[in-house]
């Protein structure tokens, strides 16, 4: 595949990928109100039509046919409504077909053959059709909805002795594709009950009418300046467009004469609503790379700023100029950071689908209520928190939520909950999964806890140190799996996946209650804010985010725990102290407490003292991963999340304190 296709192949997926996601909220939507409004019908047509052209266009025949279906389908359905005895047939056969072009989609992106009998769903379709229309209705329903131009007005269009009131579009060369865009566009008209005709007449069965489109523009013809009028706002509002222009073509007896009225940018006045936001695609690939050279750029900057020799020579100037190099650095940063920004509702969105037909299956009532979808993370936090929370969901309808029966007579509502929200807390985005069905019980974690090794059988645990066994990979109470749950798979991967982006999994329980599984993550995972600290000759840094205030330690406020252990007290709270020339095993000789620094930090649940030689300082730091030869000696279990080149190029370890406060 060259070059060409490959681009084009990604730009199918992305959409088509898109579309499909598109399709499920609003069926999911539309199944609670348990109707299909007007829009939604109007937006699946749109949808499969979309779906239907670009897959013919890139021939993949089993997505073309299904979406054409479908297409005719709602094509019957927008235009005589459903019955209400036929809509929860065509729900779940909507989900059916939904299902199966994700995984034909699926099958493309891995370059697995597609599926070549497809006879029973568009069976299923067609049968359908034929139960929600009457048999006349099915003989004489169109097979191929089209926008309501076609080549025989066109050509009648050229011949009458009017003038023809134009607009010659021309696309956005990256949308690519410019022929499908041509027959979007003019679906698009179309639907708005606008009147017009075209050329290219074939752009939807004609591939070479590509490099027409492409070259000479998309002419699309009104017979009066009112309609072109009207079309004007369908045209603006389609993202593919590069430019436009209107013309007229006056009839050929008085002399052709074709005369550009004015240009896009030229008529603002059809434009009189605020500007619309111009979106690009890109690769994400892409964006790494820009994110990496960013990095590269921020540890230039303090290798600049870093040089010794520099701050003994008064220049006000290269003063002046470091800093605004440093203000524009900040800028960059925080410019291209957002770029990998969007919005959780995503991932949030695809658990209603899991809830709807998991209620179906285990024949439980339960409302999926979701909070603060607005939150924006980055991209490959969005990435990896996908299966996690598609574990816990199907654990809280599994697992969690009771039968009708039980939770009415335990003196619950018949109808359970399950709630995801997002928080952006400014530092981290708190992540919650919480159901309100029988909750955990403590003695039966604890017992299978004994029985798989996991928990020491002479060691006293705390609640909350119980329920945290249930993260241990293989652990399950269910005694026998289903089709959702019981393996004891699903839990560790959630912790694997969270852990992957940096982040730490909290669960709370209390029996008859219900549970909530929270998710930590750091809002960025490329570049951090820390503070620099040394120990004999290593440097260290430890997260902004979690220090509260660093201070000298003095006789008052050092005392010793029931194990002879130094603990501090700040504000009358006692805190650990954990030296780290102790465990690192590091030569120093700032071994008195009271001789070097301690930083009482905060992570997780867990507030402890760290014990270090000097405070350097602040610094933002681009954060390396371990190298991987490095693994097999755990550094991270060993509280090492990762590493930093400074700008004199030196190497600091960056902390990673839930691990440290672990080993402590």
């Amino acid at each position: 595949m060259d070059n060409g296709m490959e681009s084009m192949l990604d730009i199918y997926l992305f959409e088509t990928n898109s579309l499909l996601e598109q399709l499920d909220e609003i069926l999911m939507n539309c199944e609670k109100a348990d109707d299909f409004d007007q829009d939604s019908i109007n937006e699946i047509f749109r949808i499969m039509h979309t779906i239907k052209g670009s897959s013919a266009m890139m021939e993949f025949n089993s997505l073309m046919t299904v979406a054409h279906r479908v297409e005719d389908l709602f094509n019957y359905v927008r235009s005589n409504g459903v019955a209400e005895k036929y809509r929860s047939g065509l729900f779940d056969l909507m989900f059916q077909c939904s299902d199966f072009l994700k995984s034909e989609v699926a099958n493309v992106e891995n370059n697995v053959p597609l599926t070549i009998d497809i006879g029973n769903l568009v069976e299923e379709i067609n049968n359908m059709l034929k139960k929600i229309s009457t048999g006349e209705d099915v003989a004489d329903a169109p097979s191929t909805p089209s926008v309501k131009t076609s080549s025989t007005p066109a050509k009648q269009a050229a011949n009458v002795e009017s003038t023809q009131y134009c607009v010659k579009v021309f696309f956005d060369p990256e949308a690519q594709m410019e022929n499908l865009r041509a027959y979007m566009l003019a679906k698009s008209i179309s639907d708005a009950g606008i009147e017009f005709t075209y050329e290219p007449e074939d752009i939807q069965t004609n591939p070479d009418t590509l490099e027409i489109v492409k070259q000479d523009g998309f002419l699309i013809k009104f017979t009066s300046e009112e309609l072109r009028k009207n079309a004007l706002h369908s045209i603006e509002q389609f993202i593919y467009i590069k430019d436009y222009s209107l013309l007229e073509i006056v009839p050929q007896v008085q002399k052709a004469e074709t005369k550009t009225v004015t240009e896009k940018a030229a008529a603002p006045q059809h434009n009189q609503a605020a500007p619309k936001q111009s979106l690009i695609n890109v690769n994400l690939a892409k964006l790494d790379t820009l994110m990496d050279l960013v990095g590269e750029i921020v540890i230039s900057e303090s290798m600049i700023t870093a040089i010794p020799t520099l701050g003994k020579i008064n220049m006000e100037s290269f003063s002046k100029s470091t800093r605004q190099l440093s203000k524009l650095t900040d800028e960059l940063q925080e410019i291209v950071m957002s770029l990998r920004m969007v919005p959780v509702a995503g991932a949030f969105q695809k658990m209603n689908r899991i809830v709807r037909d998991m209620c179906k299956k285990l024949n439980k009532d339960v409302d999926l209520v979701l909070i603060g979808e607005e939150t924006e993370v980055d991209k490959t936090i969005v990435d990896n928190i996908g299966d996690p929370l598609m574990h816990l969901v199907r654990n809280a309808m599994d697992h969690g939520i009771e039968d009708e029966a039980t939770r009415i007579a335990a003196g619950k509502p018949a109808k359970g909950t399950v709630t995801l929200s997002a928080q952006n807390t400014g530092s981290e985005i708190l992540i919650t999964i919480q159901d309100d069905g029988k909750g955990m019980d403590p003695d039966k974690i604890l017992v299978k806890a004994r029985e798989k090794g996991l928990a020491k059988p002479d060691v006293e645990y705390s609640k909350k140190e119980i329920i945290q066994f249930v993260l241990a990979p293989g652990f399950s109470t269910k005694e026998k799996a289903t089709e959702f749950s019981g393996r004891g798979v699903g839990m560790d991967v959630v912790k694997q996946n969270v852990e992957k982006v940096g982040g730490t999994v909290f669960i709370e329980s209390e029996v008859g209650k219900g549970s909530q599984v929270i998710f930590k993550i750091p809002l960025s995972l490329s570049i951090v804010k820390g503070m620099q600290v040394t120990v004999g000759e290593s440097m260290f840094t430890i997260p902004i985010n979690n220090i509260r205030q660093s201070f000298k330690a003095t006789d008052d406020n050092i005392m010793l725990d029931s194990n002879k252990r130094e603990i501090v007290m700040i504000r009358n709270e006692y805190y650990p102290v954990i030296k780290l020339h102790e465990i690192y095993n590091i030569e120093t000789d700032v071994k008195d407490i009271k001789d070097g620094i301690l930083i009482l930090v905060e992570v997780d649940d867990k507030s402890y003292c760290i014990f270090a030689d000097v405070l350097l300082g602040e610094q933002q730091v681009v954060v390396k991963p371990i190298p991987k030869y490095l693994n097999k000696y755990n550094v991270k279990e060993q509280g090492i999340g990762g590493c930093a080149i400074l700008g004199n190029g030196s190497i600091t370890l960056i902390l990673d304190l839930h691990n440290v406060g672990n080993n402590s």
